[in-house]
């Protein structure tokens, strides 16, 4: 049987080693970006829940690339358009990972 693209991704963030932008992820399974941060709400909770609270999508925020704030109350997975310390469109993309969380 063939993975979904939920599953797909959450190998992925499991396999690569090191955290992925939604643009990465995209590249390498033929989505779009926009399609990777839907799938990714679902997959923090598909990730948590099939390893019994192991193991979970961890976040590395996005953040200014021209003051350096840093998005930490970001209610669900995307990349920000604007700081709103500075207004710069400037802005790193979040990385994502799967990880266990003892």
């Amino acid at each position: 049987m063939e993975e979904t693209y939920r599953e797909r991704i959450a190998r992925l963030l499991k396999e690569a080693g090191r955290p992925l932008t939604a643009e990465e992820i995209a590249v390498e399974l033929g989505l779009t970006p926009r399609e990777v941060y839907e799938h990714l709400k679902h997959v923090a909770k598909s990730v948590y829940s099939r390893s019994g609270g192991t193991e979970a999508l961890l976040m590395e925020p996005p953040r200014c690339r021209k003051c350096g704030y840093v998005f930490k109350d970001l209610d669900s997975p995307r990349k920000p358009s604007r700081c709103p310390k500075c207004r710069s469109e400037w802005i790193s993309s979040p990385r994502f990972l799967v990880a266990r969380v003892d």
